[in-house]
């Protein structure tokens, strides 16, 4: 009996522990469900703490600082809009545009109404503005309007926006057409030279061809112009030496008649000679005449 007590009573003290255990994992689900509840209002406290961290840093143009706090903010709850949005406009203000339309991009995915909407793709356009992507500044613009349709600044951003679009285009049109003219000229210009050259080549060739005979007759031309002008001064020269010679000449039989005594024994040689073939000319004259019956007169001819 006491055995079959003693069993029935471990039973239930078995049943008794079990029970325990589940009471225990029961009172640990209930703290977490309680410490889950009280979460995010911790949560919104820090995030809020850390946002009044970075306003006190910008007023004081500490920029580092109030970038470090919207950090934390942004870690701390990343669905917090307004840490994303104010970052973003610290980013703008400080010329750092690129960032700034990123972290307004990731507030403007997150927001929940209308006017955080119109603000962020406001400011989002702005920065696109001066970042001169005006098709996403349209774009933005335009989200904002939806947003806010009575708004005038976004109404004239918009309008601005489009303008500098159109004259962008434009520009490029008139760049594209100038490269287009100026490559046109480029390939006009070369495509001359190219046939100057040909035609410089051509030429040489035939330059060349017809340089040799013309030089060779330039050379030729010159040599018989050398060859007459030298002849003309041979003649000139034998012409003054002739006259020089006549002049002798004619004096050497005045000289010989003037002088006498001064004869070669050639020259008397040659005028005893002369003088007895004339007078044998005359003998033969006489004896001619004698056997006609004719009378002559007898004549020297010197």
């Amino acid at each position: 009996m006491k055995e079959s007590e003693r069993r029935i009573n471990m039973k239930y003290s078995l049943k008794f522990k079990n029970i325990a255990a589940l009471l225990f994992v029961a009172s640990i689900s209930c703290l977490t469900v309680l410490s889950a509840q009280e979460s995010p209002k911790k949560i919104e406290r820090e995030v809020n703490e850390f946002l009044r961290e970075a306003q006190d840093a910008m007023g004081e143009n500490d920029f580092a600082s109030a970038e470090a706090s919207y950090r934390k903010a942004i870690a701390k709850d990343p669905s917090n809009t307004a840490a994303k949005y104010n970052m973003g406009n610290l980013y703008y203000n400080r010329e750092k545009t690129p960032e700034a339309a990123n972290r307004l991009k990731q507030a403007n995915e997150i927001s929940g109404s209308k006017e955080e909407k119109h603000r962020i793709n406001h400011n989002l356009g702005n920065s696109f503005m001066k970042q001169k992507k005006y098709e996403e500044a349209i774009e933005a613009y335009k989200n904002a309007l939806r947003n806010n349709p009575s708004d005038e600044e976004t109404r004239y951003n918009l309008a601005l926006a489009k303008k500098m679009l159109e004259e962008e285009e434009q520009n490029q049109d008139q760049n594209q057409d100038q490269n287009e003219d100026q490559n046109q000229d480029e390939n006009q210009d070369q495509q001359e030279n190219q046939d100057q050259q040909n035609q410089d080549g051509e030429g040489g060739d035939n330059e060349n061809e017809d340089s040799q005979p013309k030089d060779e007759g330039e050379n030729q031309d010159k040599e018989n112009q050398d060859e007459g002008d030298q002849e003309d001064q041979d003649q000139k020269e034998q012409q003054d030496k002739g006259g020089e010679n006549g002049d002798e000449q004619e004096e050497q039989p005045q000289q010989q008649q003037s002088v006498q005594g001064q004869l070669s024994p050639q020259q008397i040689k040659s005028l005893l000679d002369a003088m007895d073939n004339e007078e044998k000319k005359v003998q033969d004259k006489i004896n001619a005449e004698k056997a006609k019956g004719v009378k002559v007169k007898s004549d020297k001819d010197w």
